[in-house]
């Protein structure tokens, strides 16, 4: 899936090598959405039965929000549609491999920019208390002879 190279992402590259950073997404801008919508539309295609589906556009900018924030997904603005229903649309994206088929897509493209320095990396995590104690690993084995 090569994109084509229009007017708009010369620019992009031109300022990319004129500034060392791009500017943050906050929600999906239309060249984007073009590259992402035939990914939705193959992987996750619209039920024939059952209740309509939240906007896949809306549910993509709610998703890109919640990661960029932190924030629980109860606390997503209104703007974005029913929070579980975005929740939902992400759980079931992850399952399907969606984003993974999105980053594909997006680091294909950047090759053909010059966007990715392969050299850098960065690892980030977060650690958390485990709610209700966590789950059990098991009975911890005995060292010594029982007594009794």
């Amino acid at each position: 899936m090569a994109m084509k190279m229009n007017e708009t992402t010369r620019e992009v590259a031109a300022s990319k090598e004129s500034s060392s950073q791009l500017p943050t997404i906050w929600r999906v801008p239309d060249e984007l959405w073009d590259e992402v919508k035939p990914i939705l539309e193959q992987c996750d295609p619209p039920k024939r039965l059952g209740r309509k589906r939240i906007d896949q556009r809306k549910a993509l900018d709610g998703i890109i929000f919640r990661l960029r924030t932190g924030c629980q997904w109860n606390q997503l603005p209104k703007e974005f549609g029913d929070d579980s229903s975005v929740h939902r649309t992400f759980q079931r994206w992850r399952r399907l491999g969606v984003f993974d088929r999105i980053w594909a897509t997006l680091i294909e493209q950047c090759q053909e920019l010059g966007g990715v320095d392969w050299q850098w990396q960065a690892a980030d995590a977060a650690l958390g208390k485990a709610r209700l104690g966590g789950t059990l690993s098991g009975p911890t084995r005995r060292i010594g002879r029982r007594k009794g």
